[in-house]
């Protein structure tokens, strides 16, 4: 099993010096690697790769498509320790093995909810069975957006950030209540779709209760936190009449521009107070 994205070259190790082995990380032989094992005698061959293979490595990865040493297929044999080749050079195999493995080892989990590109920053919408969010996503997909997951959102921590996928077995389908399940690509063409996003915020819409005294504003910033990683979050309250994907497309660019460094309410605030200060002045 594979179980860290690191890798190793086994540079030391080949050369008889085991302290620090990193051995629970896959095993990459380069060109320098092979070529100082080829210039050993093969009885040292044969020792050093039977030292290296009795630790329990997920395997050993030769690239540059190297031939294998017969000394290195009698040790793996004996250890029951993989040998795999590529035809790759190192520097890019490592790249591209380091890349894979932070995404395929990165802490997950799955939400209930909508996964939207709208004006290239991903929105997560969430909120109770049938209150609108595949119906709001529908209308964003109209106006050009495009669709990442709809009802079940994988989500990945990747690169210090959140990833949204949806599950292969329901890629690029929605369900419309009434309808049924529309195939959003076949519908809307190749444009419509997005395989991941990078989610930017969260959009929880609930059913509006009277009782509740919504934000009006904007100056205290809410957050949801999702695998350790804090992404801001919108309440929207959903009522008839309301233009849910109009909502979402403002909150986009609000968001953007808050990213950005302007934040319309604090800019706002701060002219209520400097006008505030004057007034005070010309009194005293």
């Amino acid at each position: 099993k594979i179980t860290a994205s690191e890798i190793n070259r086994p540079g030391l190790p080949l050369t008889g010096y085991f302290d620090k082995f990193a051995y629970e990380r896959l095993q990459i032989i380069g060109n320098v690697e092979w070529h100082y094992c080829n210039s050993l005698t093969e009885d040292i061959r044969y020792e050093r790769f039977e030292r290296i293979f009795s630790y329990p490595f997920p395997a050993i990865i030769i690239s540059r498509d190297l031939p294998v040493f017969p000394e290195m297929l009698k040790s793996a044999i004996h250890h029951n320790r993989s040998i795999l080749r590529t035809e790759l050079s190192t520097t890019k195999f490592v790249n591209l093995l380091i890349n894979y493995l932070d995404y395929v080892l990165a802490q997950e989990t799955t939400v209930h909810g909508v996964l939207v590109e709208v004006y290239g920053m991903g929105i997560l919408i969430m909120g109770e069975s049938g209150v609108g969010k595949s119906e709001t996503a529908l209308e964003l997909i109209k106006r050009g957006h495009r669709l990442v997951a709809d009802d079940v959102v994988e989500i990945k921590k990747v690169e210090e950030g959140l990833r949204g996928e949806a599950p292969d077995l329901i890629r690029h389908f929605m369900e419309i209540r009434g309808i049924g399940i529309l195939d959003i690509e076949r519908l809307y063409g190749v444009g419509a779709i997005k395989s991941n996003e990078f989610i930017d915020l969260v959009i929880e819409f609930e059913f509006w209760d009277k009782s509740k005294e919504y934000d009006r504003v904007g100056l205290d910033g809410d957050f949801i936190e999702l695998l350790g990683v804090r992404v801001p979050k919108l309440v929207i309250p959903v009522r008839p009449g309301r233009n849910l994907a109009m909502i979402v497309e403002v909150a986009a660019r609000n968001t953007r521009q808050k990213k950005l460094g302007y934040n319309a309410a604090v800019e706002l605030n701060n002219k209520i107070k400097e006008q505030a200060r004057i007034r005070k002045g010309k009194i005293v």
